[in-house]
């Protein structure tokens, strides 16, 4: 969507805290070389820290406004990402107003090509400030809700420990919340998880093969003491077979597959396909990954069909195709049994 909207529109990402709105929007126009500035408006208590602070031209004798830290005055583009818009005061908001339309501050423009894109949370947990109409219709409203597999994937990109990976696996609901809480309700500092929060955990325990008690209490403090407890219990009794294992050394941990439910394999399909998409398999493993996917599906086939299904309609979404790319480049008999059993389905 980045990539379509025009420059001179400007867009705004609704979306809870925590889900990497910000991140996802440094990252993308970095790479395409362009400074990204922040600017948290729910910080600011006077329209000079937006605009900049009034001074007298010498030479004309008017007040003129001094061009704040962040104006870019190299006249190269920039992406001005406005944070927190509906925490900010409405006298910061009526000088955002000028910047959306006209793309100007104090009679100052931004560079040709720059954007303006705002983010905001949504919901009555939050304290926030009551949008002017005429604001909202000057942004592209986007609703930014990235799924569990799309946090695991990047999980795993991003190296979080492979226990809180693993956890959230088998109990995505504990991702973005405690299972049992009520939607919006007001729980003063009652800590949570969230998307956020168990990255910060990963930090904490990476490295750490033991989780003691002084740090059981410190994960506490991040993700809150009931998913810590949920989360201590579960790898301690963990028992689902990692991709790593199983493609790695498909004949010693195949038959554990036998014990798992469908929902379990569904789990380890995920898996296998997360494993494929992020990791580089050595040249000299290659042949024996792709040998283990292969009786692995098979093994689906004959054994749990339903999970077969699932393993086949994964090879279809857009989200794996580098692990797509590598089962058709290495393991062509597998892509010929997908698309034949999907066929037999039909």
């Amino acid at each position: 969507m980045l990539d379509a909207i025009p420059s001179n529109q400007n867009i705004m990402l609704v979306g809870n805290h925590g889900i990497g709105k910000s991140e996802i929007l440094t990252s993308y126009f970095e790479d395409k070389g362009m400074k990204v500035v922040a600017l948290f408006l729910g910080q600011m208590s006077d329209p000079g820290d937006l605009i900049g602070l009034p001074m007298k031209n010498e030479n004309t004798g008017r007040t003129e406004f001094a061009p704040p830290y962040w104006f870019p005055i190299d006249g190269q583009p920039i992406c001005l990402f406005l944070d927190e818009l509906n925490r900010a005061r409405p006298e910061i908001l009526q000088t955002v107003m000028d910047l959306t339309l006209n793309r100007t501050l104090a009679g100052k423009r931004l560079p040709e090509g720059s954007r303006v894109i705002a983010a905001v949370n949504e919901g009555q947990r939050y304290q926030l400030t009551d949008l002017d109409p005429a604001l909202v219709s000057r942004f592209n409203i986007v609703n930014f809700t990235p799924t569990v597999q799309e946090w695991l994937l990047w999980a795993k990109r991003n190296q979080l420990d492979e226990r809180i990976i693993s956890f959230i696996e088998e109990n995505p609901v504990w991702l973005d919340g405690e299972p049992d809480s009520v939607e919006d309700a007001d729980r003063g500092l009652d800590k949570t998880p969230d998307r956020r929060a168990w990255k910060r955990a990963s930090d904490i325990i990476k490295g750490h093969k033991d989780i003691n008690e002084i740090y059981s209490k410190v994960l506490a403090s991040v993700v809150g003491s009931k998913a810590t407890s949920f989360f201590l219990s579960t790898i301690h009794n963990r028992k689902l077979v990692s991709a790593k294992d199983l493609l790695m050394h498909y004949s010693e941990y195949s038959p554990k597959l036998n014990d798992y439910q469908v929902h379990e394999l569904s789990i380890v399909n995920e898996a296998i396909y997360r494993f494929l998409e992020v990791e580089k398999v050595d040249k000299e493993k290659t042949s024996q990954v792709s040998s283990s996917v292969e009786k692995y599906f098979d093994w689906l086939v004959d054994n749990r069909k339903e999970a077969a299904a699932h393993f086949a309609s994964l090879y279809t979404k857009d989200i794996y195709s580098n692990a797509v790319s590598f089962m058709a480049t290495n393991a062509r008999l597998l892509t010929y049994s997908i698309i034949s059993y999907v066929r037999t389905i039909q």
